[in-house]
């Protein structure tokens, strides 16, 4: 019996179309889900690719992901 695992080749930014980029980004900034979800669910293997469609192709300013939420300040009483 001849063993056929199949090896899937690492996929390129290239791969994805535009179409399917665009929808990532409108699920994203619906809220239908984070962009590191949209990562996991899409088997998106690149950490920051999703990031760089919503600063491409995304309506908000992506520019900073993080500056909305809070962080550890040391002049607070925390």
């Amino acid at each position: 019996m001849e063993n056929s695992k199949t090896i899937d080749p690492k996929r390129t930014q290239r791969d994805y179309t535009l179409g399917f980029k665009l929808s990532v980004v409108e699920q994203v900034e619906s809220g239908d889900m984070t962009y590191k979800q949209a990562q996991t669910f899409y088997g998106i293997q690149g950490r920051s690719t999703v990031l760089v469609w919503l600063r491409t192709h995304g309506r908000l300013n992506w520019s900073n992901p993080n500056e909305g939420f809070m962080t550890k300040n040391k002049d607070s009483p925390l």
